[in-house]
């Protein structure tokens, strides 16, 4: 539901982005009680393209909806590629219960990393069928920690629809504070929105229980 978008390659040795892109691939997976993040694999394409192609996901996205599997393909390239830093991505799998069939449901990005600032922006893709149910905010909750606790930084950022009303209740629910109303920021398929800006600080993320 969060706008997100492509991280630059800084081309620095040893930069902060380096180091996070690389633990995209040495990190063990992020656990809840519900789900598993962890890096996206080809196999994931079908899943992404599905959530991707669903107008009701999209609608305050950063990019139009996708058209076929290839945007997908691309996705994950990217993110395989130890070349390619500044970025860290995760799939969000739902695990497997008596209920519901384990899945890929979504994903979670930090992107646009400010190595000298320590700072990010972060972006976030739910299917629409797993909506109301508080997996978003299951799988934010350890990815912020992860961010904060283990990539040790000290800000993050994110941009949402103010139509949006789902997205930026969840961000408030997270900590985060409203910082700014940016207008006519955006352009998708013609369409002129404004832009929300959300900050959260490291001092302001709650200690585990």
């Amino acid at each position: 539901m969060e706008r997100s978008g492509l991280a630059v390659e800084t081309g620095k040795p040893l930069s902060l982005s380096h180091d996070i892109a690389m633990r995209a691939f040495t990190t063990p997976p992020l656990r809840t009680a519900r789900l598993t993040l962890r890096p996206l694999a080809e196999a994931d394409v079908p899943a992404l393209f599905r959530i991707h192609a669903d107008p009701l996901a999209m609608r305050y996205w950063s990019a139009p909806v996708w058209k076929d599997e290839q945007r997908g393909r691309d996705m994950v390239a990217r993110d395989l590629d130890p070349a390619i830093t500044g970025h860290l991505r995760l799939g969000i799998e739902r695990m497997p219960t008596d209920a519901v069939p384990g899945m890929l449901v979504g994903t979670c990005t930090l992107f646009d990393i400010d190595e000298q600032c320590r700072r990010a922006e972060l972006g976030y893709m739910l299917a629409s069928s797993a909506w109301g149910q508080g997996l978003m905010q299951e799988a934010l909750r350890a990815f912020i920690g992860h961010a904060f606790d283990e990539l040790v930084l000290n800000r993050l950022e994110a941009d949402t629809d103010p139509r949006n009303q789902r997205s930026m209740r969840l961000l408030e629910r997270l900590h985060f504070v409203k910082e700014g109303h940016f207008r006519e920021r955006w352009i998708v398929d013609g369409e002129v929105s404004d832009a929300a800006m959300f900050g959260l600080l490291r001092r302001d993320w709650p200690a585990p229980a």
